[in-house]
């Protein structure tokens, strides 16, 4: 089978990457194992909240030579100040223009906020979350926070302290369904993506009208959590109108109903656009010669191999086994790419769980234009982005998401002016 790239993973990365592609007419597959870090979003994407010494970033375009001097292998310092601003903000129209609606730049960190009430910087907010311009203020005197009885995924207490605390005043609600009751009877089937299908349903929609209006006559605004719109992403909107009054969601515990939301849009935006997803299959290993990959095997095809101009590699990194950890090494399963990691294995970890763990920058080499490294060589046709890169910590630095969205457009745009150099020189 051949395509003119093939794409080993579907998360964020992969399927930013493989769009932008299909877009520009190339033949693409993405082969994805399943579920991806997206069923754990947010509802917010981070682009650097914070520098590697600690230090709080609000403009992320500004603090790009500060991190430069502090992480020089950084995913965000191999693509240069001028690329990193022009990417972010081809970003967030990239999202808008495939239907994804966000709030935010990249020049100005806004403030999302958790399921458990704290204000955490973000670059880009899904529309319909609730969000502060700063973590001083919030726009609003009087909030309601509803809640469905018994769904334990979401906290208003917490929120509710965190509003208090910012001088807006709060109440707390609680409201049932009788359809609720047979979901209600297994305690793991009431979750967000169950209550959702309720929800979701045109019928219910002026008997939740009612009941979000009773519950918040004096409030200027309601914040529920996001249990609402997986099938139907426009009777949130619809709710709006009819309660009369702003209604903000609230990331619950995963499962994210936000991130499944998102993971199903760009995939099917993907197959839409032409490209070819293979779900449930995986890369067991590929053919390398003279620094280039030849052939791609997977699991599900046996010795029938995929073959491609180009190969992007977006595994993502230990939670979906794009990097594996021994006893001695971090290594990279499909290629043996080389890995950046510390030797001694005791300084991997801190063993206070909120510290700094080194193990979370460990990831992939590359060199400046994101060609997978082996045996201290370029593979010139394989291209390396997202969460298996070396050099950045998502979670102390909040650049997770950035990362995956900035190299996925990037590797896409070596890769199809590559083509076109190719296609000048040919002519």
């Amino acid at each position: 089978m051949k395509f003119d790239t093939v794409i080993i993973g579907g998360g964020l990365t992969g399927l930013v990457s493989g769009i932008r592609l299909v877009q520009q007419g190339q033949k693409c597959v993405i082969v994805s194992s399943g579920q991806s870090a997206l069923h754990f979003f947010s509802g917010s994407f981070d682009l650097l909240n914070s520098l590697p010494d600690g230090s709080s970033v609000k403009n992320p375009e500004a603090a790009i030579e500060d991190l430069a001097s502090q992480a020089p292998e950084h995913p965000y310092v191999k693509l240069g100040k001028a690329k990193f601003t022009e990417l972010a903000r081809e970003a967030k129209k990239f999202l808008s223009e495939i239907g994804i609606k966000t709030h935010g730049t990249s020049d100005k960190n806004h403030y999302r906020i958790t399921p458990v009430g704290m204000l955490k910087p973000a670059w880009l907010t899904m529309s319909g979350f609730a969000f502060s311009e700063d973590h001083e203020t919030f726009p609003w005197k009087k909030a309601t926070l509803l809640n469905i009885e018994g769904f334990l995924d979401f906290h208003p207490e917490f929120i509710s302290e965190a509003f208090e605390k910012m001088n807006v005043e709060t109440e707390i609600k609680h409201f049932n369904l009788p359809e609720l009751s047979a979901v209600r009877k297994n305690p793991s089937e009431f979750r967000s993506t169950n209550l959702s299908i309720i929800f979701d349903k045109e019928e219910n929609l002026d008997t939740l009208a009612q009941i979000f209006s009773k519950n918040s006559k004096d409030s200027d605004v309601i914040i529920f959590p996001d249990c609402i719109g997986l099938k139907d992403t426009g009777i949130l909107s619809r709710l709006i109108e009819k309660v009369g009054k702003p209604v903000f969601l609230i990331p619950t515990f995963p499962p994210s109903l936000v991130g499944i939301r998102t993971q199903q849009h760009l995939k099917e935006y993907f197959i839409k656009s032409g490209g070819i997803y293979m779900l449930g299959d995986n890369v067991t290993h590929a053919d390398v010669e003279e620094h280039h990959v030849s052939k791609v095997y997977t699991h599900n095809h046996g010795d029938i191999p995929l073959m491609a101009d180009n190969v992007i590699l977006a595994t993502g990194s230990f939670f979906s086994q794009g990097l594996i950890a021994d006893t001695k090494k971090i290594y990279e399963p499909v290629f043996e790419l080389d890995t950046d990691y510390l030797p001694n294995r005791a300084d991997w970890y801190n063993p206070n769980f909120f510290e700094k763990q080194n193990y979370q920058q460990f990831g992939v080499k590359t060199n400046s234009n994101f060609n997978g490294i082996k045996d201290n060589k370029p593979i010139d046709n394989l291209f390396v982005s997202g969460a298996v890169l070396n050099g950045f910590n998502p979670l102390k630095e909040g650049n997770g998401a950035g990362v995956s969205i900035l190299t996925a457009l990037y590797v896409a745009e070596q890769i199809l002016n590559q083509k076109k150099t190719h296609e000048s020189n040919t002519q």
